[in-house]
């Protein structure tokens, strides 16, 4: 058993067991928060292959995946598409729009706030993080979030923190073993 999970407190433990959805954000979670744009104006971010690598077998078993971002962007479509996100809505930054995205999630997909885990890492992301049943932030996430959030992964944003934090999930339902030895 992991570390990190074998020191988590009961009610930590409790939330994940009804997770059925995983929602992440994406500036500063699947990517380093670094917007780049050439001198044609196109725009580049990095993003972590291993947190991509965890959304097939999350949903292999069931989970449905998702993000809610609050920009618009191609690259950030482009990626979700390949990926195979359940769902993935874009251009939702605005004070109240992701939280009412969250609301559309809970309804098309007839689940609880508890059913859901969300990981962001800004202060856009506070009304989910306050209203979903599992809330996570990235080592690097602003203050005012980590001291907010159910979780804190070791990784920074774009280096691995969903992976983490699904892997966390994946754990505390007892399923992450099975997964693995999928792959011996």
């Amino acid at each position: 058993m992991n570390k990190i999970f074998a020191k988590m407190n009961a009610s930590l433990k409790e939330k994940i067991q009804k997770i059925k959805i995983i929602l992440t954000d994406v500036d500063g979670v699947l990517t380093d928060s670094k917007i780049i744009y050439d001198d044609n104006f196109l725009e580049y971010k990095n993003f972590n292959v291993k947190d991509g690598f965890i959304i097939k077998p999350l949903q292999k078993l069931g989970f449905k995946v998702g993000v809610i971002t609050g920009r618009e962007s191609d690259v950030v479509k482009k990626r979700c598409q390949e990926l195979g996100f359940d769902f993935h809505y874009h251009g939702k930054g605005g004070i109240n729009a992701k939280l009412e995205t969250f609301e559309i999630i809970l309804k098309e997909n007839l689940v609880d706030p508890e059913n859901i885990a969300y990981i962001g890492d800004d202060w856009i992301d506070l009304p989910i993080l306050m209203r979903c049943g599992l809330s996570a932030a990235p080592q690097d996430a602003m203050k005012e979030v980590t001291e907010r959030v159910d979780y804190i992964t070791q990784r920074k944003g774009g280096e691995g923190a969903l992976r983490e934090f699904a892997q966390l999930i994946l754990e505390g339902q007892e399923k992450l073993e099975d997964l693995i030895k999928d792959y011996l």
